[in-house]
């Protein structure tokens, strides 16, 4: 993996942003402050931008680079959580090849997230998506499962992590002021997530085929 790997997980999210962000708007202006889906793709937008620079460092330096790009373009707390993702993967990323050291940037990125908001499953967050895909990721690399099928599992439990927020009842963010009327609402933070994830998933596995 290299800054070219990165930019095609980022143009492939972005896509996939785009194509549902009306419905990411939706979720956002029944229970947020509206403004979630224009914030990411804000900050998609600028990381397009600079693609050339992106494109020509190697894995940890690209992840590091669009990390800076996102603090400084995207508004509201997703900033501050993105940059917090990217770069806590790119401190635990290696030059080792697998399964195993990927899922360990990942669940590094999760747990950076974590620290930054302050926060952890069950709080109605994009958490309640990276968590379980975190800990199933690290399962699966722990039993030596295939790239093949960590990138078939992983959106999988994604979808299902993410249609569990519909029930919960918000404690963090604008939403936690609703309080019951939280309920009843899939979180747009977990829903963008959940699309990310598919999205980047998808994207690996074309050249993981």
């Amino acid at each position: 993996m290299d800054g070219k790997t990165v930019m095609a997980c980022i143009d492939a999210a972005h896509a996939s942003l785009k194509a549902h962000a009306d419905e990411i708007a939706s979720l956002d202006q029944a229970i947020g402050d509206g403004d979630h889906i224009v914030n990411l793709l804000r900050g998609m937008d600028a990381l397009t931008a600079m693609r050339a620079a992106i494109e020509a460092e190697a894995f940890a330096p690209a992840l590091k680079l669009a990390a800076t790009k996102v603090l400084s373009t995207v508004g509201g707390s997703s900033g501050p959580l993105f940059f917090s993702m990217l770069t806590g993967m790119a401190k635990a990323s290696s030059d080792e090849a697998g399964v195993a050291p990927f899922a360990r940037a990942f669940a590094a990125g999760v747990e950076a997230v974590g620290q930054r908001g302050k926060t952890g499953a069950g709080s109605k967050t994009m958490m309640d998506v990276l968590i379980p895909v975190a800990e199933r990721f690290s399962a699966m690399a722990a039993t030596g499962a295939s790239g093949k099928d960590v990138l078939e599992e992983l959106p999988r439990v994604a979808e299902a992590s993410m249609l569990t927020t519909r029930d919960m009842l918000a404690t963090k963010g604008r939403a936690s002021f609703l309080g019951e009327r939280s309920r009843g609402h899939i979180d747009p933070g977990a829903r963008s997530s959940q699309l990310m994830i598919a999205a980047v998933c998808s994207r690996l596995a074309q050249d993981d085929a």
